[in-house]
């Protein structure tokens, strides 16, 4: 039997000594490979600040681990022309179809990577194999959260106004009213009221899903995953108070959008880990819709703006005195409430707006 101190200490059961090197040497490539291409993807290609420090920060995890096996040996093993699997290759390993396709192989090589590093380790020394385990489970969390910044900033790219309302003071109000924010092209609506009954909320919300079906426009429901459901609604926005990412998702099923609204760069980063399709980011400025006790303002829009892709909404007071103040910190999607909703043209602030946010980013 052989001594576990021994193979703590580096020592190899003679009859795997070669083959086992080898195979830890070609998985800690494989591993490294994988890590390094998603991370140039989310670094040059997103342009995610967040993201590529997660990323980095596994890959030194990485390092660290694989520091604990004696790296001269592996190399020493390596026999890269006498690999019968070089020669071994499907179809499609020489073609990506997409960004999509592109990140799933390389977060794939890497999580079966590091679950062959997992299991040879187990051979060699226990607290490395955990360690390895421990990286495996940390790249589910990561390829959930590289996968859905990417396709939501993809969706979400040609959006820029959300427009939060009440349910007006009766039905025929409400109708008249979203149906002049759908003509304007708005491109989210979130239904907000915490003074109606369920059901005439609910009433409220079929009149804006008949109104956005067939249209550009997103339909939101705040807090209320349940009515959302019932509804049809695109999906649901919840506060650090509400309902959780997964717990809305959980009740919406997939497909549909969850939103945050988070008031420090410690909640947006957190919503980016939790998965969150969007991010509302303030109070940006006091508003009649709310009250806060401080106001992050303007200089939590330029902190998200410069580490997060994740698609955000400032909100908060915002209208069109101050909406070029937002386009110079690098938010170019707002959510508004009382600027449209009270002005006798809600369409023509809605242009104006967006134009604004135009302007605002093509001059940064």
């Amino acid at each position: 039997m052989t001594d576990p101190d021994n193979l703590a200490s580096g020592g190899l059961p003679p009859s795997m000594d070669i083959s086992l090197w080898r195979t830890l040497d070609a998985a800690a490539n494989r591993a490294s490979e994988g890590l390094r291409v998603i991370e140039d993807f989310v670094r040059y290609g997103q342009n995610d600040s967040f993201l590529t420090t997660e990323l980095k920060s596994l890959r030194h995890q990485l390092d660290s681990t694989l520091q604990r096996f004696d790296r001269s040996q592996a190399i020493a093993s390596r026999d890269t022309f006498g690999d019968v699997g070089t020669t071994v290759q499907g179809k499609l390993e020489h073609a990506r179809a997409d960004w999509a396709d592109l990140l799933t192989a390389n977060f794939k090589r890497l999580q079966q990577a590091l679950r062959s590093l997992e299991e040879h380790a187990k051979l060699v020394d226990g607290e490395v194999a955990a360690s390895f385990e421990r990286a495996r489970y940390l790249t589910y969390s990561l390829e959930k959260m590289v996968m859905t910044t990417v396709t939501a900033s993809q969706a979400f790219s040609e959006v820029s106004i959300y427009v939060l309302t009440d349910g007006r003071a009766d039905g025929q109000l409400f109708d008249t009213f979203v149906a002049k924010l759908v003509e304007a092209e708005v491109d989210v609506i979130q239904l907000r009221d915490k003074n109606l009954d369920d059901r005439t909320l609910l009433a409220r919300a079929d009149v804006l899903r008949k109104r956005t079906a067939g249209t550009r426009t997103k339909m939101i429901l705040n807090d209320r995953a349940d009515l959302a459901k019932v509804s049809g609604a695109d999906g649901v926005h919840v506060g650090q108070e509400e309902l959780t990412v997964s717990q809305a998702r959980s009740v919406l099923g997939v497909g549909k959008l969850v939103g945050v609204s988070t008031h420090s760069i410690e909640q947006a980063r957190q919503a980016v880990r939790d998965g969150a399709d969007y991010i509302g980011i303030g109070p940006t400025f006091p508003s009649g819709t709310k009250t806060f006790d401080s106001f992050p303002g303007v200089e939590l829009l330029r902190e998200v703006a410069s580490e997060i892709t994740l698609p955000g909404f400032a909100i908060g007071g915002i209208d069109l005195g101050n909406v070029a103040k937002v386009a110079a910190a690098g938010i170019r999607r707002v959510a508004v409430s009382g600027c449209v909703a009270k002005a006798e043209d809600p369409v023509a602030v809605v242009h104006e707006l967006r134009e604004a946010l135009s302007v605002g980013s093509q001059s940064r």
